[in-house]
């Protein structure tokens, strides 16, 4: 669990770093950060998407995960938690940016094939080198975000901690699946990538997507990678 609470702390800091240096921005600075972050975001998710090994497991994951989730409401439930969160903070930060904030934190850091290879070889073997480099990049994004959307992005290391840290536990037993199944990591990366890419989209105030609608995708990608051995032979694939 040391990683975990490295990645953690790394975003807290981040985050706290974010909120000392960018209180009350000039809108001038705020869209300078905006911009910044969302160029960034957008190059984190091309490189992830470019990762995907099925185009079509991809696309499906995409267009009814988000059918799903956009029944299930799933951006609205997560804005909630956000605003019950809050009403811990002792002092206004701004209601609607904080839970987005949160929203769009807890999505980037938890999305990523980083987050499950990761916290698969900080418990299954103990060692902590994906995780460091990500806690770095979390650290960072954290800074930008926090300087565009507020506290609530710090507040994304409550996300962190209970995600990563319940694959950690559970990396025992994963192991033996992830190394039957490769190709896990590489579609969770691509249906994980266009879920970013969308982030960038917001931030870059380009088109309003409710990224949270998305997440069942990732659920779609893993199961149609456990379907893989009857669907290639239908799709063509390797």
């Amino acid at each position: 669990m040391l990683a975990v609470f490295i990645n953690v702390f790394a975003v807290v800091l981040g985050s706290g770093v974010g909120l000392l240096l960018g209180r009350k921005p000039s809108e001038k600075l705020k869209s300078l950060v905006m911009v910044s972050a969302g160029l960034v975001t957008l190059l984190i998710g091309m490189q992830m998407a470019w990762k995907d090994q099925r185009i079509l497991y991809l696309v499906l994951s995409v267009l009814v995960g988000g059918l799903i989730g956009s029944a299930l409401d799933i951006e609205g439930k997560i804005l909630r938690i956000g605003d019950r969160l809050q009403r811990l903070v002792p002092f206004e930060t701004g209601g609607k940016d904080f839970a987005q904030g949160f929203l769009t934190s807890s999505v980037l850091f938890c999305v990523g094939a980083m987050s499950i290879l990761g916290s698969f070889q900080a418990g299954a073997e103990g060692k902590m080198d994906i995780i460091l480099v990500k806690s770095v990049m979390d650290g960072f994004m954290a800074f930008l975000l926090t300087g565009a959307l507020g506290i609530g992005v710090g507040f994304s290391a409550l996300s962190i901690l209970v995600y990563q840290g319940s694959l950690t536990l559970l990396a025992v037993w994963v192991k033996p699946w992830v190394d039957l199944h490769p190709l896990v990591l590489a579609e969770v990366s691509g249906i994980g990538g266009i879920m970013v890419m969308m982030i960038s989209l917001n931030l870059l105030e380009l088109k309003k997507i409710p990224t949270g609608n998305f997440l069942p995708g990732l659920v779609l990608a893993v199961l149609f990678v456990l379907a893989d051995p009857w669907l290639a032979p239908l799709t063509g694939s390797p």
